[in-house]
């Protein structure tokens, strides 16, 4: 079966460079292996070779079987930048996300990251990246310092999306409260599924996904929580005035058009995930290179399915394959 990575993490060399410069937010510490660590609230990433060595993580993808990766940038993203700053960064990454894709024909497309501090400059930035550079979408954080996705300051960025019926991918960062989850890894592990899963909600009960019917919104890790709470949302919905002030239906109605990749390796997970959204609405993702990520249990996990194997084949590629119409 051939298949699609669509979720996974790419630093661009120049990116990583940039960072080092002395000219960013962002603290860059080196590991005992020589790998950059990029540090932000709560959490760190270590940048492996797969996170910034294109031929090495091509040929990972050769030895196990993948066909095609959706590059994204990761956490912190460029947003902690000052707006300047976030919008050359942004720049910089799309137009080596764009390289890589020219020079490794077919094995790699990408979603453009964006400065979401500058929103005037997103929306350019994400007309240049998809327009002119032929990137799919784009990838958005949970939060941007601290700003919901719903606020109306983004909403000339899904006007824009809207009008051309792009990707946005839902990708989580430090949720506010960080404090309370630096101990045993708790905001990778826990912060980020809720800060998804409070990104998505909000953006239904507010009136954004109604407003820009166009969008197609995609959420990391299996959409949070979820496919697992969508009925308490639905109870909202019917139990107070302000759940419905802004829709027209349950939140569910919404939620089973969004699209949920695969980065929880729980096949019954997955399997819940399609009850809720049916099962061309799942796309196959590993996380890779990060440490919590894996190619092989990406695999395992999707064969594992209680599920026919032309429902398989659609989670491994058919799915990813339509909506970035590759």
């Amino acid at each position: 079966m051939p298949v699609i990575d669509f979720h996974n993490h790419y630093y661009p060399p120049a990116y990583l460079d940039a960072l080092r410069s002395g000219s960013s937010a962002v603290q860059v510490t080196i590991d005992a292996q020589g790998n950059p660590c990029l540090h932000y609230p709560g959490d760190y990433n270590v940048a492996v070779p797969g996170h910034r060595d294109i031929d090495y993580r091509e040929q990972v993808l050769i030895e196990h079987g993948i066909d095609t990766q959706v590059l994204t940038l990761t956490t912190p993203g460029t947003y902690v930048e000052t707006p300047p700053t976030a919008t050359r960064l942004a720049t910089l990454v799309n137009d080596c996300f764009a390289d890589v894709i020219a020079r490794k024909k077919g094995r790699f497309t990408a979603l453009a990251t964006l400065p979401l501090n500058d929103p005037r400059a997103s929306v350019a930035e994400f007309e240049r990246a998809t327009r002119q550079l032929g990137l799919r979408g784009a990838m958005l954080f949970s939060n941007v310092n601290g700003v919901a996705l719903a606020d109306q300051r983004f909403w000339p960025l899904y006007e824009a999306a809207n009008d051309q019926a792009a990707v946005l991918y839902i990708h989580p960062t430090n949720p506010a409260s960080v404090e309370a989850m630096t101990e045993y890894w708790l905001m990778p592990l826990v912060g980020f599924l809720f800060d998804t899963t409070l990104a998505a909600a909000h953006l239904v009960f507010s009136g954004v996904v109604e407003r820009f019917p166009r969008i197609r919104w995609a959420l990391c890790h299996l959409g949070g929580a979820i496919p697992y709470l969508v009925e308490r949302l639905d109870r909202g919905f019917y139990a107070f005035n302000d759940c419905r002030a802004n829709i027209n239906k349950p939140p569910s109605e919404y939620l089973k058009s969004f699209y949920y990749d695969t980065v929880n390796f729980n096949p019954r997970a997955i399997e819940l995930a399609i009850a809720f959204a049916g099962v061309d609405h799942i796309l196959a993702g590993s996380d890779y290179p990060h440490q919590i990520g894996s190619i092989p249990k990406m695999l395992q996990s999707v064969h594992a399915l209680n599920i026919a194997e032309s429902d398989k084949a659609a989670i491994l590629a058919g799915n990813a394959t339509k909506l970035l119409g590759l």
